[in-house]
């Protein structure tokens, strides 16, 4: 499968030699800012971004969420790497900071949609923050066997000023999960807003 650069408003197939994927990875890599200090040293500041999903139903009722203070979903199809608090400090390691992976066999029939959301914690501007990227893989949170898609953070100016944003969702569609990629920032501050931001908006 040849990775795809995603584009607002795309949507992938999550089909593989006939079959559907069983399982995905959406990673979310980011870096540290680096700023200038006293006597015009440069220092790294930290960096927290949370990847977070909102499970919702046909009628866009938030069923679960899976975020740093929930790492797994009540049903167990969704789990979190974890929190990263700080992004790469010493530059890009090739690794995403957070992962969230999703057994697509395990998602109950009462969700329709799952969405994936990020926010920068501290308020940190998008803009500023070193090679953000989201990919989309097969693998672990440890390995990519695959890369499906990619999306480019860093390198987007709409996302200039923005501390949110709703990265895509998956659908239900004639009993086979696919994938929009949505892209589009928010001016929301929190993951309670962004997800009733996507539930109102996108769903």
């Amino acid at each position: 499968m040849t990775a795809i650069s995603l584009q607002k408003g795309q949507r992938i197939s999550l089909a593989k030699g006939g079959n559907g994927l069983e399982k995905i990875c959406v990673g979310v890599n980011w870096g540290a800012i680096e700023k200038k200090g006293l006597f015009g040293r440069m220092k790294k500041v930290a960096v927290d971004l949370d990847a977070s999903v909102g499970l919702f139903a046909e009628n866009k009722q938030l069923l679960d969420k899976v975020y740093f203070g929930q790492l797994s979903s009540k049903c167990g199809s969704i789990r979190h790497s974890g929190d990263d608090l700080t992004g790469d400090m010493d530059g890009d390691d090739g690794l995403d900071n957070e992962v969230i992976v999703v057994d697509l066999t395990k998602i109950p029939e009462t969700v329709n949609q799952v969405v994936f959301v990020l926010n920068s914690f501290q308020g940190q501007d998008f803009a500023s923050i070193p090679f953000a990227s989201i990919r989309i893989y097969e693998g672990t949170p440890e390995r990519v066997d695959d890369i499906i898609a990619t999306y480019d953070i860093a390198n987007d100016t709409t996302f200039s000023g923005k501390v949110s944003m709703i990265m895509g969702k998956l659908y239900r569609h004639t009993g086979a999960w696919k994938f929009t990629s949505i892209g589009d920032s928010t001016s929301d501050r929190k993951l309670e807003q962004t997800l009733q931001t996507a539930s109102t908006q996108y769903l």
